[in-house]
């Protein structure tokens, strides 16, 4: 079976953070930092070169694949903020309908700056998923 690439490493997140070039995207990274640590009550660390993760759950595929992963996280990506809510975000849709401007994968939340959603319902939802037990995956 493959390794999976993305896993915890040493890196600093506010090193990695800092090294963000756009100053509105660097901004915002640190107020999405400030919030999913203050909402989980985790210590961020860097999953992979680019992903800041809080919190960790072990998963296991029927196919007997398995691995670790975070919980919540952020990737402060070139063209948006992408939010990382490892649940799932489908069963969060009264509360997406209160966040603002945002487009959704099937676990993730892709924002183009913080002023564009409200961050007591992002806190919400932070919460909500981090109560929740990840399921193994199928």
């Amino acid at each position: 079976m493959a390794e999976l690439k993305t896993k915890v490493t040493d890196q600093n997140v506010e090193d990695f953070l800092n090294g963000i070039k756009d100053d509105k995207r660097r901004e915002d990274s640190f107020t999405i930092l400030k919030l999913m640590k203050g909402t989980t009550g985790d210590e961020p660390k860097m999953w992979g070169s680019s992903i800041v993760g809080f919190g960790s759950y072990h998963y296991k595929y029927q196919s007997g694949r398995e691995g670790d992963w975070f919980i919540v996280g952020f990737s402060p990506r070139k063209q948006n903020l992408s939010l990382y809510i490892m649940p799932g975000v489908e069963s969060y849709r009264e509360e997406l309908k209160k966040l603002g401007k945002y487009k959704a994968g099937k676990s993730c939340l892709y924002i183009n700056k913080v002023e564009d959603i409200d961050l007591n319902t992002l806190k919400k939802i932070i919460k909500t998923a981090i109560g929740k037990k990840v399921e193994s995956k199928k």
